[in-house]
């Protein structure tokens, strides 16, 4: 009698806790409630220019000169021109390489597409009942079919002539 109820109990709790929802796939999160303090990033100290003409116009929603810029302080910091990070156009050396590759066109879309696509995937390949219970982790069982086996991809390249010599030997299956 006394195991009868507490099964009932317990459940209960298992089907109270698979209606829970979010976390998506890798649940990352899971007890945290607090901000993330790597996320936080310290501003730069005000300070007054020598003159006031030379500050840059003022952009709704875009960068300040207060806003941090670690991947500049780290080209600084190695002795390199942080000024040099704003070129965001095609290196020289990439020209040919960019003008290949976009030879049938490029589609605008495509980051909007992908989303799309993967958030139907997820929804597809979700969490099942007891992992929405336990919170656990799914994003290896649901892209598992995407997943590119490394030793067998080195083989296959290696059996077609491909010189691979930085590249450690395939395992023996």
């Amino acid at each position: 009698m006394r195991t009868g109820a507490l099964m009932i109990k317990v459940a209960a709790v298992m089907l109270l806790g698979a209606c829970g929802g979010g976390g998506g796939l890798n649940n990352l999160r899971a007890g945290q409630n607090s901000p993330d303090e790597f996320a936080i990033l310290p501003t730069r100290s005000l300070s007054m220019p020598a003159d006031l003409s030379v500050l840059p116009a003022p952009t709704p929603g875009g960068a300040n000169i207060t806003d941090p810029n670690p991947m500049g302080d780290a080209v600084a910091a190695l002795g390199g021109s942080p000024d040099r990070l704003a070129d965001r156009g095609v290196g020289a050396a990439d020209q040919a390489l960019v003008a290949h590759a976009a030879r049938v066109g490029t589609d605008p879309q495509i980051r909007a597409r992908l989303a799309q696509s993967d958030a139907e995937w997820r929804a597809r390949n979700g969490r099942r009942p007891l992992e929405r219970v336990f919170g656990t982790s799914v994003y290896q069982r649901a892209y598992a079919p995407m997943a590119l086996d490394a030793a067998a991809e080195q083989l296959r390249w290696q059996r077609a002539g491909a010189v691979t010599s930085t590249a450690p030997a395939p395992r023996a299956r």
